[in-house]
Parts: structure tokens; sequence; C-alpha cells
């Protein structure tokens, strides 16, 4: 099974390479085996790849909001046309689930090039009359913009960064994880095909040290970074010590609160979706479940049930449910906190193990998994695990779940199941987190924003507020009479 790209950098239109780079493996998730091999980049892939965003990005900027607009509208039309083969790209790529890709991954990304291709053209400034003079506001884009992807929704992310760059006039270099770079070089393809100009959006590889080369680069206005809590802080520090523009899109330890008055089945499909959903490798996945105690026998009796008939293997059939982690360290890392949840005295109600699935003994998986009898200071409740384990906690009162779900770090995310409305509107108001369901959990629409509090992130993801975060303002005032000067 092969997925080898013509290159491994997308720069200025067409694709390059150079072997003096660091190997980078492509490791399929459900078998472990090496399924392409690209190059990290190299200093001079760097230059080349900024330079070819600076020189691109002033024309771009001088386009039309609407005429650009109308290549990302464009692209979205190509990328919904090959969705099937780009969901299997991907699928290749994160051991994801194909009926997950399918729905999921370039569907999303096509919404969003679809949704700023046609936002921006009435994305404008503000006018203030001071009753003779006036002043007006203009938006105008940074530059070239920096994009750092994660790992489990490569072609999503590069798609939620890109989109609102280009559509602002800014040219973007995309680096996306080193754990999945396929999908972000075949956006870059199916931009060019749309009639985006060169160098607008090009795609370098590689690990820590090319995204700090990137970041850091003089030429560089803004970076934006989906990734773990740590690395958002490095990129962070890097970028705010050269004063540039930064967006932060970071982990999690998200609340899903569950009332005694809840459907039990949407809650349950709920606390489904908030933690086994791509493998649980999702940033706002809800893995701290507090469940009423009224009703947490009935809770766990369907939750036990149909986690048990989700269905485990491999990834490329339609019917699978849940795929591997995404690669071997994952794996390790997930079942070393089944075992410290053990250790910590909570019980392992479901789960912990790794399948056995023939002809998948090198893939990554690992049974979805769920703790009882969870208590607040485990390391299971209070660390980002990103792997399929559900912790289940047990509350009384109101005000006591909020203050709890609120003694974290994190701020990402957070869920709450009623049917007393009035109740959920308070409780999520009170809840430290940026992106919050009422009765449903991990939908993101392009249309709304997305991102956190805390050290969750900066900034957000998504809606109008994204191409606030890749613009700048530029205040103008306009006298009409004489100048009123003392001197």
């Amino acid at each position: 099974m092969r997925a080898q790209p013509k290159a491994s950098h997308y720069i200025n239109g067409r694709f390059v390479d150079d072997e003096r780079g660091a190997a980078l493996p492509v490791i399929y998730p459900a078998t472990g085996e090496t399924i392409a091999t690209l190059h990290s980049a190299t200093p001079n892939i760097v230059e080349l790849a900024i330079e070819a965003a600076r020189a691109a990005q002033g024309a771009w900027a001088r386009l039309k909001p609407v005429e650009r607009g109308r290549i990302l509208r464009r692209a979205a039309d190509i990328l919904r046309a090959r969705n099937e083969e780009l969901a299997r790209l991907e699928t290749l790529d994160t051991g994801k689930a194909i009926q997950e890709t399918l729905v999921a991954d370039p569907a999303s990304a096509a919404d969003a090039l679809e949704y700023f291709g046609g936002a921006v053209a009435s994305y404008n400034g503000d006018y203030v009359d001071f009753g003779g003079s006036f002043a007006y506001t203009r938006r105008e884009p940074l530059g070239v913009c920096v994009g750092i992807g994660a790992w489990n929704y490569p072609i999503q992310g590069a798609a939620w960064k890109s989109a609102p760059a280009l559509a602002m006039g800014n040219a973007m270099v995309f680096k996306p994880s080193e754990n999945t770079p396929l999908s972000a070089l075949a956006l870059a393809e199916i931009y060019t095909e749309a009639g985006l100009p060169d160098g607008l959006f090009n795609v370098v590889q590689g690990y820590g040290d090319v995204g700090a080369a990137l970041t850091s680069h003089e030429v560089v206005a803004k970076v934006s970074v989906t990734g773990s809590v740590p690395t958002g802080k490095k990129v962070m520090a890097l970028a705010g010590s050269l004063m540039k523009h930064a967006t932060m899109e970071l982990g999690g330890k998200s609340p899903l609160i569950i009332f005694d008055d809840a459907d039990i089945e949407n809650a349950v499909g709920g606390a489904l979706l908030a933690n086994f959903y791509s493998t649980g490798q999702v940033c706002s996945n809800g893995t701290r479940v507090f469940v009423q105690k009224g009703i947490q026998d009935r809770f766990l009796d369907r939750l036990t049930a149909r986690t048990k008939a989700i269905r485990i293997g491999d990834p490329l059939d339609p019917e699978t449910q849940m795929g591997p982690l995404v690669n071997k360290a994952q794996q390790d890392k997930v079942i070393s906190y089944v075992g410290i949840g053990r250790e910590e005295g909570a019980t392992l109600h479901y789960g912990g193990g790794i399948p056995a699935l023939q002809g998948f003994e090198g893939g990554f998986f690992v049974e979805p998994t769920i703790f009882t009898g969870v208590k607040d200071e485990m390391r299971i409740a209070r660390e980002e695990i990103f792997g399929p384990v559900m912790s289940v906690l047990s509350f009384a009162e109101e005000d006591e779940v909020v203050e709890r779900a609120n003694a974290t770090e994190f701020g990402l995310s957070a869920g709450v199941f009623t049917r007393d409305l009035p109740r959920a509107h308070r409780v999520i108001a009170e809840l430290q987190a940026g992106s919050c369901w009422i009765n449903n959990y991990n939908l993101a629409p392009v249309e709304i924003p997305f991102g956190g509090f805390k050290q969750s992130g900066i900034g957000r993801e998504n809606a109008l507020v994204a191409l606030d975060h890749y613009s700048q303002i530029k205040s103008v005032y306009v006298e009409t009479g004489d100048v009123d000067s003392p001197y």
C-alpha cells in the first residue's frame, strides 16, 4: 500500500524536493508499514517557500475580495468532487475510519473555503462621523503567515488556517505535522488548479526545527498553531519575542456534564462522540464525563452496551467505526495512562487493552476504554491523554459540578446535557471554556468561532473572527475643514 506524493514540498505552484533533508517516513497506522518517505525542509527549502509567499502576496492583496473569494469557492468545489479519494488519503495518513473521513475531513475543508470565499466580500471596516470631518478604518492583510498543523485533522487544519488567511489577502506557508504530511500537498495542488496564483499557498514538511525556522523568519508576520499546550507555549514564546501575531488552538481536558433529567440515549451518544470519535484524538473531547448520581447506573448500562458494539478494525472498511491511533508512541502513551488509572484506584469498567485483529497485528489499536470511580485529583482526570479513554465522575449538585469542571488549567470546550434549558444556559455561562455545546458535543461548523480559554489557546479559528486574526486595522481621520492649531 503506497501513497508516495510527487515530492515532499509544494512551493510556488510546483512540487520540489531536497533529499539532503532528514528522512520523514509516513506510517500507515493500521499496519505499521511505511507507505511513503518524504524529506524535512532544509534551510534552502524554507527560504524558497517564504520568498515565494512574499513575492506573490502584494498583488493578491490588491485584488478585490470577491475575486479572491471566487478562487476559494472553486477550490471548495474541487474538494467536494474529490471527496472520496481525499478521504482515503486522509485515512491512510491518520488511520481514522473511512466512514469518518468521508464526512468530516475534506468536507469540512471545503466548508471553510466556501465560507471564507463568500464572507470576505462583505468584511469591511467602520465609518465614524464627527459632524463634518469623519474617520474610517481599513482591514488590511498582515502579509506572509505561517500555519502549523496537527496530525488529527490534517486537511481540515490546512483549510481552517489557509482559507481566512488567503481570503484576507495574505500568503501562507503551511507546515503539516510530520506524522500526517500528505493531504496538505493535495490541497496545495487543488488551490493551483482552482486558479490561486503561484506562491500564495506553500507546503513545507518537517519537524519542530522547521516550525521554529518559519516562525522566526523576519518576513513572517503571523503564526497560527494547532497542537499541544507545550508546543504552543514554545511557539508563542518565540513569536512573542519577535512581536509577531499569533493564534494558538491547543489541548484540553474538557468537562461533559450530564444532569439527571437528560435524555439517556442522547447523553450517551454525546459522551461517545466526546471520547471515541477519531479514536479519541480530538482536542475538544469531553474526557471528564460528570454524571449526576440519580441516573449514573442507567447511564453506565447504556454507555457500556453501546461501547461494546463499536466496531474496531480495518479503517478502510466502511463498516469500521474506530481505527488505530496515529502512531506507536501514541499507542504506548494511551496504554500507559490505562495503567496509571488503575494504579490510582479508578475502576477499569471496560476496555483498556490492545485488540487482536487478524491482519493488523502491527497496527496501533487500543480498545475504547471507560474508567469509573474517577476522582478529580487523578492524573487520568487532569492530563490530556488524546486517546479513547473516558473518565466517568459522579456529582450531586449543580454548583458542585461547575466548580469541579472549572478546576483545570485547560479551557477549550465543555458540554451540558439536560432538558432544563434555563439550567443549561446558566451552567454554560459559568463554565470556563471557549467552545461549548448544549445537548450535543464536538460539532464545529465553520460559521461559529472555535478555540479555548486559559491554556487551551489564544485567538479563534473559523467564523468572521478568523478574518480579524489574519488582518490588521488601519484608522484614517479625514479633516474636511480648517486645521485648528494654537501655534
